[in-house]
């Protein structure tokens, strides 16, 4: 596998040890021997906010959190940018057919879009895209 989208869910899992699985270690090797990290323009922010959000309910101290942002910083991925164009159209219409959020959404929409496999932990869009057709990375 050369590319593949992965969502903010599986980020975390990466550098919080307690959201960490033998499928997240795993895919985080392959990404380190050279798998391609696809994102929407939200990921970066969604993940910072999320460790902003176990920092402020004491699961990751300060120290933590910026270890683990400059873990995620040294990934080398590749920022899709077409999500703000698709919002109002294209992610509003499949988050509606989905039953997704909007964020969710802009997951599958990359993944549909250039055809590449999804890794995440969020049941309702792993749910989404087996319906989709888009291949899931455990």
């Amino acid at each position: 596998m050369d590319r593949l989208v992965v969502d903010a869910s599986v980020a975390i899992a990466w550098v919080h040890p307690g959201q960490a699985t033998s499928d997240s270690t795993a895919l985080l090797v392959l990404v380190e021997r050279g798998t391609l990290l696809v994102v929407p323009a939200l990921w970066p922010v969604e993940v910072a906010n999320a460790l902003l959000v176990l920092e402020r309910r004491g699961k990751l101290t300060a120290e933590e959190r910026g270890s683990a942002l400059e873990a995620l910083l040294a990934l080398t991925c590749v920022i899709d940018h077409e999500m703000a164009s698709l919002a109002w159209t294209r992610l509003s219409e499949l988050a509606t057919e989905m039953k997704l959020s909007a964020y969710d959404a802009a997951y599958l929409e990359l993944a549909l879009r250039l055809k590449l496999p999804l890794a995440c932990r969020d049941g309702p869009l792993r749910e989404a895209a087996k319906k989709r057709g888009v291949a899931l990375v455990p």
